[in-house]
């Protein structure tokens, strides 16, 4: 069940009481899972992807595919899920994606790699996800 907006925590000392340290690291601190070491990095289950954060919906599993970086990929996100970020941070200039509902930290979005025809890149964070598998 997704948090309102209302429900989130309202600071950082709140949210690191909620989540575990590495979660923290991750989601509200914007740090990065080791390559291959995330849960979702070769799931291939059905279902939606929420955020770990505030449980709102952020990518069907219809849209996961293997880019083989270590980290789950998807080419698109579910409509009005992400907020964007331009991040200069590491020499160089990505795409930052960010729950739009928390402001949670989930990986960064690459274009142009030719992947998919949709020729977008959602690197991911598996600890910034949950899996809820689909039903039936």
């Amino acid at each position: 069940m997704a948090l309102d907006r209302s429900e989130l925590p309202k600071s950082e000392d709140e949210w690191r009481v909620r989540l575990s340290p590495e979660e923290f690291r991750v989601l509200r601190q914007a740090g990065t899972e080791r390559p291959w070491s995330g849960e979702y990095v070769e799931t291939k289950t059905p279902g939606t992807y929420h955020c770990r954060a505030c449980g709102v919906e952020l990518f069907s599993s219809d849209t996961k595919f293997d880019s083989h970086c270590g980290w789950p990929s998807f080419d698109q996100a579910l409509p009005g899920a992400i907020r964007y970020v331009e991040d200069r941070s590491h020499g160089m200039v990505r795409t930052e994606v960010r729950c739009a509902n928390c402001d949670s930290h989930l990986g960064h979005r690459f274009e142009g790699e030719g992947y998919t025809p949709a020729n977008t890149r959602y690197c991911i964070n598996s600890v910034s996800l949950d899996l809820e598998p689909a039903t039936g």
